[in-house]
C-alpha cells in the first residue's frame, strides 16, 4: 500500500498526518519523521461516537502523549478530508489524554479545547510542573533569548527530580500580566521546537499559579518562536476547565 503523506505545520510545529482509516502498513516513525523533518507523525483513525481518534508519536517513535499543536493540525486535516463535523461546526476526536473537540475559525486558525488540568505544583528552581496531556516544566526568565535552551532545556528535561517519565522544559518571558514568550525543549525531539501547544498551555497555567489574578476567566497572549497563540481558561479550586488553545493549523505538503 503505497502511503499517502500529508505534511501540516501548527505555529512551526511540522507533523506528518496520516490516513489510517483505511489502514496502513507497518512504518518506521523516526525514519518517515527525518525524511520530512517533522517534529512528529499522527494518524487519523475511526472512533465509535467520535469524528475520528488522533494518535499521535513523538519522532522517536514515543507516544502516549498529547500534542496540542497536532490536535489543532489534525482538525484542519480532517477537514480536507472532508470529513464534517458532528454537530453546530464542532469536531469531536479521541487522543491519547482523552476527549478534545475543536472549532476552525474564520480566520482559518483552529480553537482547540484541551484536557481539564488538575496536576500541578511548585517544581525545582522555583519552576513549575504541569500536566496538560503531556508533563510540562515551566521555568520564568528574564531574557529568554540569552539562554542555552539546548543545554538548559535538556538539564530540566532529564533531571532525577522527573525520572523516570521527564519533561518537556518551558522557558517563559513575561510581557504583561496577559501575555509573555516561550521557547520548549521537547522530550521525544530532545531539541528546541517552534511551537509546543501543550506546554504553551502549561505555561500560561503557570503564569496564572504565580501571580494569581483571581479572574474569573483568563486570556494569554502567547508569542511562540514565529507565530502568536491564545490560551484560554477558567481557574478553580484545585483544576482549571474550559481550557482552550488558539492559533494556526496550515498544509504545506
Amino acid at each position: 500500500m503505497e502511503l499517502k503523506i500529508n505534511l501540516y505545520s501548527g505555529a512551526g510545529n511540522n507533523f506528518v498526518i496520516l490516513d489510517g482509516r483505511p489502514g496502513i502498513p507497518d512504518i518506521d516513525i523516526p525514519s518517515l519523521c527525518r525524511q520530512y523533518s517533522t517534529d512528529g507523525l499522527m494518524l487519523l483513525k475511526e472512533s465509535e461516537g467520535y469524528d475520528f481518534e488522533m494518535d499521535y508519536y513523538n519522532s522517536d517513535g514515543s507516544s502516549g502523549m498529547m500534542c496540542g499543536n497536532g490536535g489543532r493540525c489534525i482538525v484542519a486535516f480532517a477537514r480536507d478530508m472532508g470529513i464534517e463535523p458532528s454537530s453546530d461546526g464542532t469536531y469531536r476526536f479521541l487522543a491519547p489524554d482523552g476527549e478534545h473537540c475543536a472549532s476552525i475559525l474564520p480566520n482559518g486558525e483552529v480553537r482547540l479545547k484541551m484536557i481539564d488540568v488538575k496536576e500541578f505544583h511548585r517544581a525545582l528552581d522555583g519552576g513549575w510542573f504541569v500536566d496538560t496531556g503531556t508533563r510540562h516544566y515551566v521555568k520564568f526568565v528574564e531574557d529568554i533569548e540569552a539562554i542555552d535552551i539546548n543545554s538548559l532545556g535538556r538539564h530540566y528535561r532529564q533531571h532525577p527530580d522527573f525520572a523516570p517519565l521527564g519533561v518537556n522544559a518551558n522557558f517563559v518571558e513575561r510581557l504583561s500580566d496577559s501575555s509573555f514568550k516561550i521557547r520548549t525543549f521537547e522530550k521525544g525531539v530532545e531539541a528546541e521546537t517552534l511551537a509546543c501547544g501543550t506546554g504553551i498551555t502549561a505555561s500560561a497555567i503557570a503564569c496564572w499559579l504565580d501571580k494569581k489574578s483571581g479572574a474569573e476567566r483568563m486570556k494569554y497572549q502567547v508569542r511562540a518562536r514565529i507565530n502568536d497563540l491564545q490560551v484560554e481558561f477558567t481557574p478553580g479550586n484545585g483544576i482549571f476547565t474550559e481550557v482552550y488553545l488558539t492559533g494556526p493549523a496550515e498544509k504545506y505538503l
